[in-house]
């Protein structure tokens, strides 16, 4: 169980635990972050101009060049 629930995924990406963990936490609060930004924008739209899509493109290109 605790193979399954714990350890299974993060070895699919060549990661341990904290490893997986670490990058999981990054992810969150970047995502944080440019959902953030993305809201400011919508109010004051000179504010956090390209902030969001240059946070999201980031994360993909992060998620793209992990091995899977």
């Amino acid at each position: 169980m605790i193979e399954r629930v714990f350890l299974r995924h993060p070895r699919t990406v060549d990661e341990s635990y904290f490893e997986h963990m670490k990058f999981a936490l990054w992810f969150a609060v970047t995502l944080g972050a440019a959902a953030i930004a993305a809201l400011v924008h919508a109010f004051v739209p000179a504010l956090f101009e390209k902030t969001a899509g240059s946070l999201i493109n980031r994360m993909h290109h992060r998620i793209h060049n992990r091995q899977s």
